[in-house]
């Protein structure tokens, strides 16, 4: 039976604050960097990054360029935004749709629903975050995965969606207010539960659509979440920005 890799997603957010940095930070994970078997490496800068960290992955190409964003129009008046041809022309191949943080800045159900639209068209993978702010002892958490799952998925052939990836992420476990770390039991909790709603919707073919886990993910509880988390992967934040700690983490996948 031939192993699946496992994917492992560097999102940078708003970081670094100047293209030299971001170069730094790659060039720091390309000198320790060697080829991994079982890992399947994707570093998410911001868009004005894109180009100067693409020009640094040529050198090791088993390392994918994706995006933390786009806009669900391929062109107009839309200041501001990005395009999926712009992307596409830098060599993005994965994309992050309807992160927490976009959400509460105003992305809805509907918006996730119509990035995820383009994104399929285009043929890039998407990685679709869903997550629940509260965890709540009578379940109503799992209702809302359900529901952005439901959302998310509207009016999309079902074809089309077994080409995503999805990350969960428990938004009461990201960032500096986060109320505590998820433990690898809720995480499992959860893949179990996305993985039958997959089922459900899909048939025996879901269980190839990669899960990620997403909520502040680091060298210390990365490798806990991918042997007892039921997940095929990570969506690291803060340790993606330190070389040392990332290729840490690559390490950590490679070997399970």
């Amino acid at each position: 039976m031939k192993k699946v890799k496992k994917l492992i997603v560097g999102n940078w957010k708003m970081s670094p604050a100047s293209s030299v940095e971001s170069v730094k930070i790659v060039k720091g994970i390309l000198k320790n960097y060697t080829r991994f078997k079982n890992v399947v490496p994707v570093i998410c800068p911001p868009y004005i990054f894109l180009d100067s960290v693409k020009k640094e992955l040529k050198i090791k190409k088993s390392i994918i360029l994706g995006a933390q964003d786009v806009f669900w129009e391929t062109e107009g008046s839309f200041t501001g935004e990005v395009s999926l041809d712009m992307l596409k022309s830098l060599g993005v191949s994965h994309i992050i749709i309807g992160h927490s943080e976009r959400r509460a800045l105003g992305d809805t159900d509907e918006i996730v629903n119509n990035k995820l639209k383009t994104v399929l068209k285009y043929g890039i993978t998407p990685i679709l975050c869903i997550g629940e702010k509260d965890r709540d002892e009578s379940g109503v958490y799992m209702q809302i995965v359900s529901n952005q799952l439901n959302e998310a998925f509207k009016n999309i052939p079902k074809l089309s969606l077994q080409n995503i990836v999805i990350a969960y992420e428990p938004v009461w476990a990201i960032g500096k207010n986060a109320t505590r770390e998820a433990t690898q039991a809720e995480t499992l909790e959860m893949s179990i539960f996305i993985k039958r709603y997959l089922s459900d919707f899909f048939g025996k073919n879901s269980i190839e659509i990669p899960i990620l886990y997403g909520g502040s993910v680091n060298t210390k509880n990365a490798e806990v979440f991918l042997r007892e988390g039921g997940v095929g992967g990570l969506l690291i934040g803060r340790d993606s920005l330190d070389p040392k700690k990332f290729i840490e983490i690559l390490k950590i996948a490679e070997n399970i």
